[in-house]
């Protein structure tokens, strides 16, 4: 029984460490700092979501990145892409209620962060 309570002791701080790392993230991406979090870059600028869709699409073709789907609405988008090796890129786009677009990137299955930030960085450069 002792056992167990250890075990399940050490299970509890674990996930409580885990749960502090993304609360910690989230806040800062609401502060405006990009973030990279379970295999998605996420970050926030000023601009209306058509401007951030046009230089996202624009750093596409900057990039070379093969975009094999576009959806948009008014209120999100959605560029799905594959680059020269093959790895699937998902960036999603959305309105917060604080007027601001979310841009986030996902790359390959398990994520990519240095791919992910090249993106973001090349998307911020059309803003």
């Amino acid at each position: 029984m002792r056992r167990q309570e250890l075990l399940l002791a050490a299970l509890l701080a674990g996930v409580a460490v885990l749960v502090q790392s993304c609360v910690v993230a989230v806040v800062g991406a609401e502060a405006g700092t990009p973030v990279y979090v379970m295999g998605r870059f996420k970050a926030y600028e000023a601009p209306d979501l058509s401007t951030v869709y046009a230089a996202t699409e624009k750093a596409m073709g900057q990039l070379e990145l093969n975009v094999t789907r576009r959806t948009e609405d008014a209120m999100s988008a959605t560029i799905v892409a594959r680059d020269s090796a093959g790895e699937k890129i998902t960036i999603m786009l959305s309105t917060t209620p604080e007027k601001t677009t979310e841009i986030s990137i996902g790359v390959g299955t398990f994520g990519n962060e240095t791919k992910s930030r090249l993106i973001y960085e090349q998307i911020k450069k059309n803003l």
